[in-house]
Order: C-alpha cells, then structure tokens, then sequence
C-alpha cells in the first residue's frame, strides 16, 4: 500500500517508502506526514553537495535534526548531530551544504520564498509539499533559476 502523508491518526513510515520528489537543484524531499488541520509538515531532505535554498522567511517555526554532512546557514553551521530550531520571523539570505547531507525537517506552518528584490515568489507550506509530492507542482527552492521562477 502507498504512502499516505495526510492520513489522519497514528502514523508509522519507513522513509524509504515515501516518494522522492525533487524540490530543487541538488534537493530531493520525501514528505512523512502534512496535517489540513494543523499546517504541520515533516520531510526528509537529501541535498547534494553545492545544493542551496533560496531567501526565505518563516512564517510559521520550524525545527531540523542532521543526521548526514553539514548544513549551512546566514546563522551558522549544523553538522550531523545538530538539532536547530527556527521561530517564526526568522529570515535566512541562504542556506546551503557542501557534501552530501540529509536531515529531519518539521515545519509548523509556512516558508516564504523570496526573489533578489525581497518579492514573495511562493509559500511553501503543507499543501504545496502536498502538491509537490503528488506531482501537479514543479518547484525550485534553489538559488538558481532565479528569473525562470520568479
């Protein structure tokens, strides 16, 4: 049986039985669990070396655990072992890794991507991840391809 990400009540998954789902240059996710009635989203994220994300503003907290290589950010570095916690408000210019890294992200709301002018490009929250997991929306959440996103 498929991967229910949405499923309402007790929830138990294998992160190999989730799809993969690329949300960027260098960034696949696979999407654990969303919830329609909280907001609440967890992905597993793997990023190759060099892969970034793009400006954002956290709308809503979020907390991280990395398991594999070396996340880095505007507020420091996160090597395999860290737990980071982000609170709402929180903007980051980028965030980036340079081998490969894979961690543990639960987000309790919205992201907002911007642009080089600080212009929202998108939100990313439970019903893009939604979307993005089931194929009907094509993301970049990198640095690159700015001008073909915006």
């Amino acid at each position: 049986m498929a991967h229910d990400p949405g499923k309402l009540g007790d929830l138990i998954v294998n992160v190999d039985d989730c799809h993969e789902v690329e949300l960027g240059t260098g960034t696949t996710i696979r999407l654990l669990r969303y919830s329609e009635e909280t907001g609440d989203w967890v992905l597993w994220v793997h990023m190759e070396p060099g892969a970034t994300f793009a400006p954002h503003w956290h709308l809503g907290h979020g907390q991280y655990f990395v398991t594999k290589g070396e996340l880095i950010y505007d507020v420091g570095s996160a090597p395999v072992g860290t737990y980071g916690y982000e609170p709402i408000g929180s903007r980051h210019s980028e965030a980036r890794c340079d081998e490969v890294t894979e961690y543990l992200f639960m987000g309790h709301g919205a992201v907002a991507f911007t642009g080089e002018d600080g212009e929202i490009r998108f939100i990313l929250n439970h019903e893009f991840l939604r979307d993005v997991a089931r194929g009907t929306v094509v993301s970049n959440v990198a640095n690159e391809g700015l001008e073909e996103a915006a």
